[in-house]
């Protein structure tokens, strides 16, 4: 039998006809388009079409000028050039100038990388010849970035950019400043800042990488000298923490005025004031027992019969002073450390109280300013010095206070 004959379709669809090549091309069309937008000086073309038209301002984000682009930037670039051409053909005057940050520690560690290898010190090298090369150095990556994002398309003033490093931007930083200043809103003051004890500068968080580690997690008797609870002087309020370096510059400490604290008489015959929800776990952790008692007691009929002498309530303790566990070596230490209330503080974990370290933390350094304590800049430069190989094998930042 003779298999019917396959119907021949092409001819019944409609395609229209045009002069695209069957190949794209891409490697060699794409730098022909961008050859020809720019000797058409495109950008301004379309700057002046707009000129008097409703203005579309987007600010550009400057990416650092210390290494070539890579997918970060692309996606950066790409998205706003495509948001600036969405408003442009809205009609709008959406101009794009593009910008690199110029200054700060990725451009310096680079340049100190050479010194490394040239076996040079960075102290060694005059600052002004440093600052020099930094500003050689980011210049040359601006050039490189700026060519590489051409090569992308996208439509921005590319030879006219901003840069931090320009002096007419230096110079407006410092206008401004000066119009703070003569305004009454600039002040001195303190802050904790992360500071590599390597480059002896300050970091932005975003320059600092955490490890996942196991942290030493310690409890702390502060033993309480003054109260207007008579009962409780010469007991020990405890703190627990996971930052034990953090313990030196304690300035005071944190209590929950909701929370409710116990007084507790312990295995080791000392009394110990901790919140009612974490007595067992610190009995726990530390190795203690409630006097007279082998088992931890349920009710609170119980703990007050077995070593639970009293409760208090956190707003209680307000007046409450304690002394530092380091309060011997006198000077700084030996200063009173006053109870606060803290609405941070909860019964989560831990003990109930919070050790305040106003150099450490701004939460703890907003704590300290509300209650007039000035703040302790834990580290100078010598501790930076000497602690610096410490610092390295635990992390590549120290958390400390600059003024």
């Amino acid at each position: 039998m003779t298999s019917p004959e396959k119907p021949d379709y092409r001819n019944s669809v409609f395609l229209p006809r045009t002069d695209f090549p069957m190949k794209a091309g891409l490697p060699e069309k794409e730098p022909a388009i961008l050859a020809r937008w720019q000797a058409e000086n495109l950008y301004q073309a379309l700057r002046d079409s707009r000129r008097g038209k409703e203005k579309f301002i987007l600010h550009d984000g400057p990416p650092y000028a210390n290494g070539d682009m890579h997918i970060g930037h692309a996606l950066n670039h790409i998205l706003k050039d495509t948001v600036c051409r969405t408003q442009s053909s809205l009609g709008k005057d959406a101009p794009y100038v593009p910008g690199w940050d110029c200054h700060g520690l990725p451009i310096e560690w680079k340049v100190e990388e050479k010194y490394r290898a040239q076996g040079k010190n960075k102290d060694e090298v005059d600052p002004v010849v440093f600052r020099a090369e930094c500003r050689a150095y980011a210049q040359g990556w601006v050039n490189a970035q700026r060519e590489q994002l051409k090569r992308l398309g996208i439509n921005g003033d590319w030879d006219n950019p901003y840069l931090t490093m320009d002096f007419e931007a230096e110079a407006t930083i410092v206008a401004e400043l000066l119009k703070f200043a003569t305004s009454g809103q600039l002040y001195r003051g303190s802050k904790p800042v992360m500071w590599s004890p390597v480059e002896k500068t300050a970091l932005a968080e975003a320059e600092v990488e955490y490890e996942d580690i196991v942290s030493t997690q310690i409890d702390v008797g502060f033993e309480i000298v003054e109260s207007p609870i008579p009962e409780l002087v010469g007991a020990q309020a405890v703190i627990w923490t996971t930052t034990p370096w953090t313990i030196p510059v304690n300035q005071a400490l944190a209590y929950g005025p909701e929370v409710a604290y116990w007084l507790i008489n312990a295995t080791d015959g000392r009394k110990y004031l901790v919140a009612f929800d974490l007595v067992e776990s610190f009995l726990t952790r530390a190795g203690l027992g409630l006097l007279d008692t082998p088992d931890m007691p349920n009710d609170a009929e119980e703990l007050l019969r077995h070593g639970l002498s009293k409760a208090y309530n956190g707003s209680d303790l307000a007046g409450t002073i304690a002394r530092h566990p380091m309060h011997a070596l006198g000077g700084f230490f030996a200063k009173p450390r006053p109870m606060l209330p803290g609405d941070f503080v909860t019964t989560e974990v831990g003990t109930g109280f919070v050790h305040i370290a106003p150099g450490h933390g701004e939460d703890d350094q907003r704590v300290g300013e509300a209650n007039g304590i000035v703040l302790v800049s834990p580290v100078d430069s010598l501790m930076a010095t000497n602690l610096g190989s410490l610092a390295i094998s635990r992390s590549m930042s120290a958390l400390m206070s600059m003024p």
